[in-house]
């Protein structure tokens, strides 16, 4: 099977979301073939790399979704200026999606019309080019907020507001313009998101547009994962980055038509808890179409300290993830202050990944440097110094460390330090911390937020977010009940190895693909190069699972070289010697940009 693995931000880069989980999966699935279509969203995301790919992926095309589009072919878009005609076309179909988007609730099918109807007209003019981002689009969004029936927030949009409205959107749909959507490509025989046999995209918004189109023009099934809910991040983004209420208004509407198309095309949504699911449902997805697989992590790393006899230090709180005002350490500092007078000898580690302050970094940097100084100058106002006696070098009992430092070399032996595992985040999708600790067989302390309660599932203490006193109070309790302990700790680990390891992730993953090609099979009608139909081009072998064609000589990388059972190619068993046989060896080459239409 030949599968289109969608991406924004994360895979193959080095850095970004859910990286690591398609790495896993696609390792694990080495019987398929996967070709990588993937957005990024910043140049130094490019300038960091891509991981050590593994040998089941035959191609990698990459577009950024960051830079203006100035010209023909600029930044792996394809297409100029738009003729006349184009042009009437373009102001036709944007006006029909203005108007879904600033209109009463209930325009999906409108906007979905305009939707396809812009994607139609990049692949006939090659692209869009810069008519998103016109004055042509923005004088389309001002008539469409001015007209009767628009939204009240939509009607108070200025210039500016539309302006930024108007670069929201050219991002959003830059996958209309990119070259992705073939079935062949060329004479490389590599082929595009129509030569595949199933699209997954790894999250909603601009990573499955890519499988919105390729569904629209070549009948591909479209499979969506969500581990956090793209919509719902975006709401939030907006509110972070300080917009106006009426651009918020018309993203909020625009992401959501998004989303419920995006809903109701796909073959089958994944999402990763109950709290992501609850948010696909509210936005229109079909239940019927709703397979919840959790994100899969590795146990391995973990099995030495989960099965462990030691129990860690016994009045030790251990706390583990990124720092950031979501986690709400300040609550935790407070509750520690609380834990203290009831357990003097207690201690908080909190260990994570801390900022560089070299001042290099971006904004989310210096929020998180400046987060930290304040916490770590509140653990010093609330826990002074403390010395055993006269000549003892006092010592604070909150220790602010940095993952991969000396005193914290490593993951399992954080989380085996100690004896509770504290969470006091506000916001929260899949807590990972949290498998973690249940996997090295600790006991928990979390708040009630995201799929905390889904995935503690009775193996630890949850308690309200923002709440001091009550994170206090399952600390003290756990911590002077250590037979408690041990019973929570083993309960974790068990339901940890049973629901969140790789091995269950990769086996849904590998069914839920079965099924929907069985339901879903993509007909493609092979011809030889002079157009005539060509029998016998889809032999029984290729629906088998594995490899059932010998690797030919010349691989690059480590990719596999052979046939494709396609309409641009044949099987290598089936390719007569010196090229005869109307056939021709197809290469799954990789592209790590420079080549024509990539960034």
């Amino acid at each position: 099977m030949r599968i289109g693995l969608l991406t924004e931000g994360g895979y193959p880069y080095v850095s970004g979301e859910a990286r690591l989980w398609c790495d896993r999966l696609v390792r694990g699935l080495e019987q398929h073939e996967f070709d990588i279509y993937a957005l990024s969203r910043s140049q130094a995301q490019e300038d960091a790399g891509w991981l050590e790919l593994p040998p089941q992926i035959g191609l990698v095309r990459t577009a950024p979704l960051w830079t203006e589009v100035s010209g023909p072919g600029a930044d792996g878009m394809c297409g100029g200026a738009l003729g006349r005609r184009a042009r009437r076309r373009f102001a036709t179909l944007y006006a029909e999606l203005a108007e879904a988007v600033v209109g009463a609730p209930g325009e999906a099918d409108r906007f979905a019309s305009a939707l396809y109807g812009l994607a139609e007209l990049a692949r006939d003019e090659g692209g869009l080019g810069s008519a998103l981002r016109s004055e042509t689009a923005v004088r389309i969004l001002e008539r469409a907020c001015r007209a009767p029936g628009a939204r009240r927030a939509a009607r108070g949009a200025r210039v500016p507001d539309l302006l930024a409205f108007a670069g929201e959107v050219d991002c959003a749909l830059r996958p209309l313009s990119l070259d992705w959507y073939d079935d062949a490509s060329g004479g490389s025989g590599a082929g595009g998101l129509g030569a595949v046999d199933l699209c997954h995209a790894t999250s909603g918004g601009a990573a499955a547009l890519p499988g919105l189109i390729a569904k629209r023009f070549h009948g591909v099934p479209l499979l969506v994962t969500e581990y956090g809910v793209q919509l719902r991040a975006r709401y939030i983004a907006a509110g972070d980055a300080e917009l106006s209420a009426p651009v918020r208004a018309l993203l909020a509407a625009f992401h959501g038509l998004l989303a419920a198309e995006v809903y109701r095309q796909a073959a089958v949504i994944t999402p990763g808890n109950a709290h992501a699911r609850r948010w696909q449902e509210r936005c229109g997805a079909d239940r019927a179409k709703l397979r919840t697989v959790h994100p899969g992590m590795e146990a391995s790393r973990f099995a030495e300290v989960g099965e462990r006899e030691e129990p860690g230090e016994p009045d030790t709180l251990v706390w583990v993830g990124r720092i950031d005002p979501s986690k709400d350490l300040i609550s935790l500092l407070h509750a520690f202050a609380e834990v203290r007078k009831e357990e003097p000898g207690a201690r908080l580690r909190i260990v994570g990944a801390m900022p560089t302050g070299s001042g290099s970094g971006s904004g989310d940097d210096h929020e998180a440097e400046a987060y930290l100084g304040h916490c770590k100058a509140l653990a010093a106002q609330l826990f002074p110094d403390e010395a055993t006696g006269l000549h003892a070098m006092g010592e604070n009992p909150v220790s602010f460390e940095e993952l991969g430092a000396p005193e914290a070399p490593g993951l399992a032996e954080v989380y085996g330090s100690g004896s509770v595992v504290v969470l006091s985040s506000v916001v929260e999708g899949f807590p990972i911390s949290l498998v973690e600790a249940m996997f090295c067989g600790r006991a928990t302390v979390s708040t009630d937020v995201g799929a905390v309660v889904e995935v503690i599932g009775g193996t630890g203490l949850v308690v309200p977010p923002r709440n001091p006193r009550a994170l206090a109070e399952a600390c003290v309790a756990l911590l002077r009940d250590s037979d408690r302990r041990e019973r929570l700790g083993a309960a974790a680990r068990a339901r940890a190895v049973e629901l969140f390891t790789v091995e269950q992730n990769v086996t849904a993953f590998r069914g839920i693909y079965l099924e929907i090609v069985s339901h879903c099979p993509v007909r493609r009608e092979a011809v030889d190069d002079a157009g005539e139909p060509r029998p016998f081009s889809h032999p029984p072998e290729a629906h088998v699972p594995g490899r059932w064609t010998a690797p030919a000589a010349g691989g690059i990388g480590g990719t596999w070289l052979a046939g494709r059972s396609s309409g641009t190619g044949t099987p290598s068993w089936a390719t007569a010697p010196g090229g005869s046989g109307g056939g021709r060896e197809e290469l799954a080459g990789v592209t790590r940009g420079g080549g024509e239409g990539d960034a």
